[in-house]
């Protein structure tokens, strides 16, 4: 297995493997729809489309892409902490925030993890 593959391995796996997992935090009613709201957050990466070339990779998708800005990592990051009952907002707003916060992360990884191998 040549290291390329184990990092698409890894970088998809953990895009589409995680919301499976984190899924399972959620009150067993909510776990399924969880999961596909979590898993419906990879569209943010309908960015790379504005970009030039769409797929460069030698870039790192975070802080290039306009939903991939350091900004919208902190709003994300927000959206997984807010105190949601207390401020009566819907339940949903957390798995789209670890969905995009976690996405981020596993962009991040994919750069800079693994630059000291390629």
């Amino acid at each position: 297995m040549t290291i390329e593959l184990l990092r698409t391995i890894i970088h998809y796996g953990l895009h589409f493997l995680a919301p499976l997992l984190f899924a399972q935090f959620f009150r067993r009613e909510r776990r399924v729809k969880a999961f596909w709201i979590m898993l419906a957050t990879m569209l943010v990466d309908l960015d790379h489309l504005l970009a030039t070339p769409i797929f460069n990779p030698d870039r790192c998708s975070v802080g290039f892409h306009l939903l991939h800005s350091y900004f919208m990592v902190g709003v994300y990051a927000l959206l997984c902490v807010l105190p949601y009952e207390k401020l009566k907002l819907p339940w949903w707003l957390r798995p789209i925030g670890i969905g995009l916060f976690f996405h981020m992360l596993t962009d991040f990884q994919d750069f800079y993890l693994w630059q000291q191998w390629l």
